[in-house]
């Protein structure tokens, strides 16, 4: 509580504040990032969200989005790099360790600034003055209205921050479906349609703003690049570099794909491998009772929530994808027993 009490003072009078949040973000990362901007503007803040990357065009929308700055942008990062060094208060919000920010993340180690850490993630990097963390939360955007309310601050929430807010939730309970969509959840999402959040333009927004190409992607997808191991209750998708190319793929047209995988009849274990410039990126989804965050994190560089997790690898496309269908097979019994994974063999 003291450390509550410490950053109420710290926002109580007005500062240089810069928000970040992980690379690539997603919902719960810029809606997160831009509640609280938001909130903080309203205490007279002179706030800077800077993203270590660009992000999806669906989460376009939210409020004070034209001022991000993207740190990947060549005529962004000169600005952005003297906000950080001139910030008084750094939020690091919708990551667990700094490295999520890339090429952010030495100057924000460098800073003097007082640094705030507001995630719902496994394994929390102590890097922070004062940490707002909870596993328990299905998304950071929870957490921020939470903070905002146990500070006293409610009367702030607009409905422009409400629906930022909100944005996050929906997204990181994939539309109210996955476990963790709680009882907290549906009170916290409750408060906020109240304070004006418009549920179902938000979810019309984020969920049915698509292109033609990322239809074409889909269909593309769906009936090329998925395929199905009914015996070890696996699917998976691979989307090479020319796939991309070929449907002009944009940030956030591989979003959501994972997740048809995992919705076929009998499948506990869903992967979406996605070939980049830098190596493949790996989705891992799972039904509740398989932890694929401890498989991610073990065998492919990565982690994540329990159903919910990421990876990569250095490997070609078709070299992950064997090595993985090769995990997979030795690790079922531990995959759906929830015992010790095998140490890999090389």
């Amino acid at each position: 509580m003291q450390d509550l009490e410490l950053f109420k003072k710290q926002i109580s009078s007005p500062k240089k504040v810069v928000i970040t949040t992980h690379h690539k973000p997603d919902a719960d990362a810029l809606g997160s990032s831009l509640g609280m901007a938001n909130f903080l503007k309203k205490k007279n803040h002179e706030v800077t969200v800077i993203t270590p990357s660009d992000y999806p065009s669906f989460l376009a929308w939210m409020k004070s989005n034209d001022e991000v700055l993207n740190f990947e942008n060549e005529e962004h990062q000169p600005i952005a790099i003297d906000k950080i060094k001139e910030a008084d208060i750094i939020f690091g919000l919708d990551f667990s360790c700094l490295s999520r920010t890339y090429d952010m993340e030495p100057y924000i180690r460098e800073s003097s600034a007082y640094k705030v850490n507001i995630d719902h993630h496994q394994d929390p990097e102590d890097f922070a003055d004062f940490a707002y963390h909870s596993t328990k939360a299905a998304a950071t955007c929870e957490l921020i209205y939470e903070l905002i309310v146990k500070i006293g601050d409610k009367d702030l929430i607009d409905c422009d921050i409400a629906e930022c807010l909100y944005s996050g939730i929906m997204t990181d309970t994939g539309g109210f479906k996955h476990p963790n969509t709680t009882k907290n959840v549906h009170l916290v999402t409750a408060e906020l349609i109240e304070l004006g959040a418009d549920n179902s333009k938000i979810s019309r927004l984020i969920y049915d703003t698509n292109s033609v190409d990322r239809l074409k992607f889909l269909g593309f997808a769906l009936s090329r690049r998925l395929v199905i191991m009914p015996e070890l209750q696996t699917a998976y998708f691979t989307i090479s570099k020319k796939d991309l190319k070929k449907y002009n793929s944009q940030t956030g047209d591989t979003e959501g794909l994972v997740n048809y995988a995992l919705s076929l009849d009998g499948i506990k274990i869903a992967a979406l491998f996605t070939e980049r410039k830098d190596g493949v990126k790996i989705s891992f989804r799972s039904t509740e009772d398989v932890a694929v965050n401890k498989f991610a994190a073990k065998y492919f560089n990565g982690g994540g929530h329990k159903n919910a997790s990421g990876g990569k690898s250095q490997d070609s496309l078709p070299d992950t994808v064997e090595r993985f269908e090769k995990l997979i097979k030795e690790n079922k019994q531990s995959l759906f027993n929830q015992l010790e994974l095998i140490d890999e063999k090389h």
